[in-house]
C-alpha cells in the first residue's frame, strides 16, 4: 500500500499555475458552501496563501508556483486560454521542470482542459484541479484536491495520458471529463468514457489509458496566435426556429455548433437557417443537447456539408472547431479532426 512520501531522493519539480476559481475564494463564514465571495469583493486567496495552506504538497514535489490570473472561470476568455497555453508549453520545455498543476474554477474546467489536451506541445503531466467548496467552508474540498493534483503530476505513470483532471479522487481525461452537477462536490465526471483512474494514498491506480490524439500528438500551433476565430453555440428546443442561428452569422461568427435534439435533429426552421449559414461560408457542426452519446455522420448531414461532433459536447466541439479553423475550413479534414480528437 502506497503511503506518503518521506524526503529521500530527488523530488519531482512541479509549477502551480494559479487562475483562480473557487479553490482561491473566500465564503462570508465556514457554512457559506456556495458563497464564493464574488458579489462582495472579498479578495480572492493568492498562490502564496494557498501553497501556504496546504504544506502536504510539499512531500510529493519541490513546487514553485505563479499567479497567472485570479478570476473566476465563467469570466476566463480566450485570450486567457491562449496566454495559459503558452505558458505551460515554456515551463514544461525545461529539464528542470516536470510537470504542470492548474488551479481553475469548474464552470469551464472542461473546456480549459479540453483547449489544453489539444495544444499543449509536451508529454509531461498536466493536471487541471478546482474545488466545489470555497476555501473559507467546512469541509472545503480544495485541499485534498491540490494534494492529489500534485502527487498525480509527480507520479512517472502520469506522464504521456494528455491533460488530466483531478478531483474527488479520481482521474478524468480531458476528452471525457463534464460538470454534472451544479454545486454537489462529486459534480465532475466521464459519462461516455469512466474515468482513466483513481488516486487512493495520494498515488494514482490507473485502469485505462487515452486513445484520443493529444499533446504533442496533435496538429494545432497556438504559438503565434493572439485570438481564435469566432465559433457560437444554438441550443435546439421544442419549435426552435433559425433567430438565433440567424443571429450568430450576422455577428461575424466562422462556425457554428447546434445542440440539437436526439441524433442531432432540428426544426424545419433551424435546418434551413443552417443550410444558408453553410452557403455562406460558416462551418456547421451538428451535435446533441442529450448529454451522453455519438453523433455520427448521416446522409443528410453529409449531402449538407455538415461536420458530425461525434462524442463531444457542445463546448468542446466549440472549442475544438475555433482550433480547427486557425488550420482549413474544409468540412472532410474537420470531420476527421472531429473523430481523432
Amino acid at each position: 500500500m502506497a503511503i506518503i512520501k518521506d524526503n529521500a531522493g530527488p523530488k519531482p519539480h512541479i509549477t502551480i499555475l494559479a487562475t483562480g476559481g473557487t479553490i482561491a475564494s473566500r465564503g462570508g463564514n465556514s457554512l457559506s458552501l456556495t458563497d464564493y465571495g464574488v458579489s462582495t469583493g472579498r479578495q480572492p486567496v493568492g498562490i502564496d496563501t494557498l501553497m501556504e495552506a496546504v504544506p502536504e504538497m510539499h512531500q510529493f514535489a519541490e513546487i514553485s508556483g505563479e499567479q497567472l490570473f485570479n478570476v473566476g472561470s465563467s469570466k476566463l476568455s480566450i485570450e486567457n486560454l491562449l496566454t495559459l497555453a503558452k505558458r505551460i508549453d515554456v515551463l514544461l520545455s525545461m529539464e528542470t521542470i516536470d510537470g504542470v498543476v492548474v488551479t481553475h474554477g469548474t464552470d469551464t474546467l472542461e473546456e480549459t482542459a479540453y483547449f489544453l489536451n489539444l495544444v499543449v506541445k509536451s508529454d509531461k503531466p498536466v493536471v487541471l484541479v478546482a474545488s466545489m467548496r470555497p476555501a473559507t467552508g467546512l469541509s472545503a474540498d480544495g485541499p485534498i484536491n491540490l494534494v492529489n493534483a500534485i502527487a498525480l503530476a509527480s507520479n512517472p505513470s502520469a506522464r504521456n495520458k494528455g491533460v488530466m483532471v483531478c478531483m474527488n479522487d479520481q482521474i478524468s481525461s480531458a476528452f471525457g471529463v463534464a460538470k454534472t452537477n451544479t454545486t454537489n462536490v462529486a459534480a465532475f465526471k466521464c459519462p461516455d468514457t469512466g474515468y482513466l483512474g483513481i488516486m487512493q494514498n495520494f498515488e494514482p491506480f490507473f485502469m485505462s489509458v487515452p486513445v484520443k490524439r493529444h499533446t504533442h500528438q496533435t496538429e494545432f500551433d497556438v504559438a503565434n496566435l493572439a485570438t481564435l476565430p469566432r465559433v457560437d453555440i444554438v441550443y435546439t428546443a421544442l419549435g426552435t426556429d433559425g433567430l438565433f442561428i440567424d443571429a450568430a452569422v450576422a455577428a461575424g461568427a466562422k462556425g457554428i455548433i447546434n445542440s440539437g435534439l436526439g441524433h442531432g435533429n432540428m426544426s424545419a426552421a433551424a435546418m434551413a437557417s443552417l443550410e444558408a449559414a453553410r452557403e455562406n461560408g460558416v462551418t456547421v457542426v451538428v451535435g446533441s443537447r442529450t448529454g451522453g452519446g455519438l453523433v455520427t455522420p448521416t446522409q443528410q448531414f453529409m449531402q449538407r456539408d455538415f461536420i458530425t461532433a461525434m462524442m463531444h459536447s457542445a463546448p468542446k466541439s466549440r472549442i475544438l472547431l475555433m482550433l480547427a479553423l486557425t488550420i482549413t475550413d474544409d468540412p472532410r479534414e474537420i470531420q476527421r479532426m472531429f473523430d481523432q480528437y
